[in-house]
């Protein structure tokens, strides 16, 4: 098994973050405006022609961590885990991510950290000063997008 893992620090309180991870128009302000759902059951994630997501919530402790479990996605992520952990230090809400549960490290894999990688940046500019990158307006790397 093979996990992507990532940290990044906002400057914002945790519950201010924690609402940007569980709510429809926050996640809808920095992962994809195509967003639906309930922040604690289920959520839909799409990227228009490229398909998209489905999580079931499987944890959250407010201001704390949010975990989901892809039900319905690309075949190498259904059964993976996404985590946001959260702590305090300081003025920073420190966000440890994690993407678990990786079969194999396919070159999707590669990809998909970049991508991880670029809207965790774009969460924190959405926390940070209201405007995030979300889909379609995040930036595009490769064919795959």
């Amino acid at each position: 098994m093979a996990d992507i893992l990532h940290r990044v620090g906002i400057k914002a309180p945790r519950d201010t973050v924690f609402q940007a991870l569980t709510t429809v128009d926050g996640l809808a302000g920095w992962w994809t405006t195509d967003t639906k759902g309930s922040g604690d059951d289920k959520l839909q994630f799409r990227f228009g022609d490229l398909g998209g997501f489905d999580m079931k919530v499987l944890e959250l402790q407010p201001s704390t961590r949010v975990r989901w479990e892809v039900v319905d996605g690309p075949e190498e992520w259904i059964g993976t885990t996404v985590t946001f952990d959260l702590k305090q230090d300081g003025e920073w809400t420190i966000i440890l991510f994690a993407h678990e549960g990786w079969r194999e490290q396919v070159e999707f894999m590669n990809h998909c950290s970049t991508k991880w990688a670029l809207f965790l940046m774009s969460l924190k500019s959405f926390v940070e000063t209201g405007t995030g990158a979300p889909h379609p307006d995040d930036v595009r790397i490769s064919d795959w997008h």
